[in-house]
């Protein structure tokens, strides 16, 4: 039977580089229960490395995106508005481990699991976690059950005397988690209270990992814009979430220093150099197409090879017989998987799609997290230990959002505006008569009270806004980045990038041709050398 007409899931993710709404409703008769109706989009602006630093400029991206999204669905702005589910990026994210242990049933003879025992022995893992109070545990996950010494997958309506938890908790600064919902209040959406918010690592893997590839064991690997998110799988489990502050935007300002072009040219060019039928447009334009591939090549080899590699130290690489699943828009990069493949001893399969079907334009390894909000909720209401939410309310939840609480049954009222707060200074969409277009006049009230600042997805550099912790933090991360930034133009500096005489003057094949040959060669010195 198709999913009654208002049950919807709407979920938000916040990138570097674009916002995206996603639009779906429970229907059996596709995938998972999932049928998804259509996505809306724009341009992120105010994020810098995943991190929200002008919450103006995020909010008006987060309304021009839901704009979209009510004009492509044509479902009223005050019906999807309701129970977002949102994604985003945070740095400083912890993965901490706690045993819990209970007695069944008075430990004499074996009893039945039930669902009070399973919140007991989860109860247990909690009491032994110790987070600062700047830290929030957003996700709490089991990664292993053992019922009288032996492990099981779900012990729930089996029988024993001792059931064992291994607990993982997710924890992340209560600012990132604040900023973010305050963000998404005040463009006039409501974030769902128990499971509304996700790191974006976790919900580009569940869009983009099988769940074959979950239960072997799988490394996630999404290559975002500002942000790389790699989320770890065994035994059909998540095992540990992580975020490393450097992305595909790296390699745009490295095309930008070398080429000396604009941020936004570059970002262009980074694309085009792989299309054969543009080198002759290329070079016609005084474009080096070779020192291009050089840079390309060279910032991917030490993403993984330097800081990947780094976050993944003390896994064994038997344990993922799954391999890496590489999204993102660098997992287009051709033969990536070779380089990839050499640094971290494993095989990896790039993204082509999201695991459930998107709209036309939106089918493709940009939109896996999208797909995995949803695949966040479908799992949850499958297994609800599977992610368990938090036991104190989501910071910077604000009372008036929350379901059932400042909510007008009117649904052709706007909501009122709290004590002592006037309707003007109320962003978002509140004109709720207005079903099909949302309320486009807090767009345009938006701008109006905030002029755009002229800058784009590929300007932001706000460091002037960030914390002295995350300031240096960063540097750390572009110091480390940055210190060999012009190895590849010296003669004889890079053995992976000078040896076997490489010369894209020689080579006379095409530029498709040119990188497939010369990322073969590399992914063998590689091999060579780890």
């Amino acid at each position: 039977m198709p999913g009654r007409s208002d049950d919807l899931l709407t979920g938000l993710s916040i990138g570097t580089t674009n916002t995206t709404i996603v639009v779906a409703k429970n229907d059996s008769r596709y995938s998972e229960s999932v049928r998804v109706i259509g996505l809306g989009e724009a341009a992120s602006r105010g994020i810098s490395k995943g991190i929200i630093v002008n919450p103006i400029e995020v909010q008006k991206s987060i309304v021009r995106a839901f704009e979209d999204a009510v004009n492509v669905t044509g479902i009223s702005a005050e019906r999807l508005r309701r129970n977002v589910v949102v994604a985003f990026n945070a740095m400083d994210v912890k993965s901490i481990m706690t045993p819990g242990m209970v007695v069944i049933g008075g430990g004499s003879d074996a009893q039945i699991v039930r669902k009070k025992d399973l919140e007991r022995v989860i109860g247990t893992a909690k009491n032994r976690l110790a987070l600062p109070n700047n830290m929030f545990p957003l996700h709490t996950i089991p990664v292993h059950y053992d019922l009288d010494d032996r492990p099981v997958e779900n012990p729930l309506n089996m029988n024993g005397t001792k059931l064992d938890v291994m607990l993982q908790t997710v924890a992340c600064p209560v600012t990132y988690i604040s900023n973010v919902i305050t963000c998404v209040q005040n463009a006039g959406l409501e974030v769902r209270e128990d499971v509304g918010v996700l790191l974006k690592p976790l919900a580009s893997a569940l869009g983009s990992v099988y769940e074959d590839e979950m239960r072997a064991g799988c490394i996630s690997i999404c290559v975002g814009g500002g942000c790389t998110g790699i989320t770890i799988f065994r035994g059909g489990r998540v095992f540990a979430v992580k975020s490393i502050p450097i992305g595909g935007n790296h390699i745009t300002n490295d095309l930008s220093t070398v080429l000396h072009m604009s941020l936004r040219e570059a970002e262009t060019n980074k694309r085009r150099i792989f299309i054969p039928d543009e080198e002759d447009a290329l070079k016609s334009e005084g474009i080096d197409i070779d020192v291009a591939l050089e840079v390309v090549v060279a910032r991917i080899e030490e993403l993984f090879g330097d800081y990947v590699r780094a976050e993944l130290e003390g896994y064994d690489p038997q344990l993922f017989p799954g391999g890496v699943i590489l999204s993102g828009g660098v997992s287009y990069t051709p033969g990536i998987e070779r380089v990839v493949e050499a640094i971290l001893q494993l095989p990896v399969r790039p993204v082509d799609k999201p695991v459930y079907e998107m709209q036309y334009g939106h089918n493709n390894a940009f939109d896996v997290s999208a797909a995995g909000i949803l695949r966040y909720l479908k799992l949850i209401e499958r297994d609800p230990y599977m992610f368990i939410p938090p036991n104190t309310p989501l910071p910077g939840l604000s009372r008036r959002y929350k379901s059932g609480a400042g909510s007008n049954s009117n649904p052709d009222r706007p909501d009122r505006p709290e004590r002592g707060e006037s309707q003007d200074t109320r962003s978002g969409f509140r004109s709720q008569g207005d079903r099909r277009r949302g309320s486009a006049r807090e767009l345009r009230n938006i701008d109006d009270d905030y002029p755009d600042s002229g800058t784009s997805e590929l300007d932001d550099d706000y460091s002037d806004y960030d914390d002295n912790d995350d300031r240096d933090r960063e540097r750390d991360y572009d110091d480390g980045y940055t210190q060999n930034n012009n190895n590849y133009l010296d003669d004889g500096d890079s053995a992976y990038y000078t040896d076997d005489g490489y010369d894209g003057e020689d080579d006379k094949k095409s530029t498709r041709e040119t990188l497939s040959n010369f990322l073969t060669d590399l992914g063998n010195k590689l091999k060579d050398l780890f």
